[in-house]
């Protein structure tokens, strides 16, 4: 299995590097994947997910100590960081000219993530940021099983089958505002936390 496992992730690692799309596992759904940096991968997710380029995508990193390379956190927005990821977490932070218009809708801000799952994190660390947006077409519900897979995604992308995963969805934070703009995992725990740094 472990080897399945990595010649899937190299395939992978292959894919999003010639720019096509890949479907991953994270510790909530099955996302869809593309290099978040190349804008003509970030149109094909766009178009697998028939998803309103006025509605912008998130990007997976490898580990906290990056998100400073492609945003411009502030102190607080940093701490919130190292407290909440890894994990089920989207932080809306100030991008920098590295973050291209299409990701974030031509927006000032991108949803970042850091994913609590290695092989998730393993892609990112390979090819640097990875869009982190569900694997389904835009209002259809998020896939936990490959087998949940609608076709126009499936048959778009190299997919990584890890078996089933756990389902939920991230808690979308912008902790500049102290609000919370999606409630998810650890919602409760992350609106204590804002409440207690709030300025």
């Amino acid at each position: 299995m472990a080897d399945d496992i990595d010649t899937d992730l190299t395939a992978a690692v292959a894919a999003l590097r010639r720019g096509d799309l890949v479907v991953y596992p994270t510790e909530t759904v099955y996302g869809l994947g593309a290099d978040a940096l190349d804008a003509a991968a970030v149109e094909r997710v766009f178009a697998a997910k028939s998803r309103p380029r006025d509605k912008p995508v998130s990007m997976a990193l490898p580990a906290v100590e990056a998100v400073a390379e492609y945003t411009r956190p502030s102190d607080r927005e940093l701490a919130f960081c190292e407290r909440f990821l890894p994990g089920p977490v989207t932080v809306l932070l100030e991008r920098t000219d590295r973050v291209p218009d299409v990701l974030v809708a031509g927006g000032d801000r991108v949803g970042v993530r850091v994913p609590d799952h290695d092989l998730s994190r393993a892609l990112a660390r390979r090819v640097g940021p990875v869009t982190a947006t569900s694997a389904n077409r835009s209002g259809e519900p998020s896939a936990r099983r490959v087998d949940d897979l609608d076709a126009a995604i499936r048959d778009r992308a190299v997919v990584v089958d890890t078996g089933e995963t756990p389902g939920g969805e991230s808690t979308v934070v912008d902790v500049a505002a102290g609000e919370i703009h999606r409630h998810g995992a650890a919602a409760d725990e992350i609106e204590a936390w804002l409440r207690s740094r709030s300025a």
